[in-house]
């Protein structure tokens, strides 16, 4: 893979503010260095988001590492297929390559490695015949999430397919797992995905996932982010593809900002098939009742 994490994204939206407010909720912590935009990062900067300011919610950029010689691996494959580089719009950050994919989405490829967070101790969790954790209770003490290190985004595009060939062949993605002509997930980590498509009239944003520490720390924060107003969106519950357990909460736009714990992790030298899904475990394969918008894209078409 070519490519070899997921840096940051940038939204466009009508109240800068508000969104950082929503965030901020959320887990992330503002920073400096957005330039234009109002900047806030999960951890100690594994991942980030930008918010520039706009007419109406959609997609600014996305931004994946490639560092060292896998920059210039890049470059290479580009020019190969064909696929021009173009000037980076004059408000987004000057560096690296910068080109469109089939959905005309604006894509920074950024001469650096993604930010590595410190690996946590494992978790007790008592079973039947098994109690790792004895003499101490097992209820949470915290009240809120942390996102630790944004994980993974997913697009609306009229054509998973085409958006799949244009990221594995051209990027160096690799197909994790898909339900054919719905959904397509790709890495270019050892997450299970770190982008995914689904399919719609026009492309669009749906949501950003970001990791947590534990299953209590994905439903202490839907409580959180319902407790400070927010609108709690779907969860909790587990995906069967990727197998994360998640919760959304539903921006001020209509998308979508996921806590997830626990997703799959696929060594670059694991011997990993990816499956064709049945549509009925698109989404997950338990949890409450899908909200009737949550796969509606609510971004106008154009």
């Amino acid at each position: 893979m070519a490519v070899k994490g997921l840096i940051h994204y940038a939204l466009e939206v009508p109240d800068p503010a508000k969104g950082a407010a929503f965030y901020r909720d959320f887990g992330l912590a503002a920073a400096d260095g957005g330039g234009a935009a109002l900047r806030l990062e999960a951890g100690r900067g594994a991942g980030a988001l930008l918010l520039y300011a706009g007419p109406t919610k959609r997609l600014h950029h996305v931004a994946f590492a490639a560092p060292g010689e896998n920059f210039a691996a890049v470059r290479a494959a580009l020019k190969r297929a064909g696929v021009p580089e173009i000037e980076p719009p004059k408000e987004a950050p000057q560096t690296g390559i910068w080109l469109r994919d089939p959905d005309e989405n604006l894509v920074n490829i950024r001469q650096e490695a993604p930010v590595a967070i410190a690996a946590e101790a494992a978790l007790a969790y008592n079973g039947p015949g098994n109690a790792p954790r004895q003499g101490a209770r097992g209820m949470p003490t915290f009240e809120r999430a942390l996102p630790r290190r944004l994980g993974h985004v997913l697009f609306f595009t009229p054509d998973p397919q085409a958006a799949e060939r244009f990221y594995t062949g051209v990027l160096g993605f690799k197909v994790s797992d898909r339900v054919p002509g719905l959904l397509s997930f790709l890495r270019c980590s050892t997450d299970h995905h770190n982008l995914a498509f689904a399919k719609s009239s026009h492309r669009g944003f749906h949501h950003a996932s970001y990791e947590v520490g534990s299953f209590d720390e994905v439903g202490m924060g839907g409580m959180w982010m319902r407790a400070q107003g927010w609108e709690p969106a779907w969860g909790m519950g587990r995906h069967a593809i990727g197998s994360n357990v998640f919760y959304y909460i539903r921006d001020p736009w209509g998308s979508f900002a996921e806590y997830f714990h626990d997703i799959d992790c696929i060594p670059e030298d694991a011997a990993w098939e990816p499956r064709d899904w049945e549509a009925k475990y698109a989404l997950y394969c338990w949890g409450p009742d899908v909200p009737p918008d949550f796969i509606e894209n609510k971004e106008a078409a154009g």
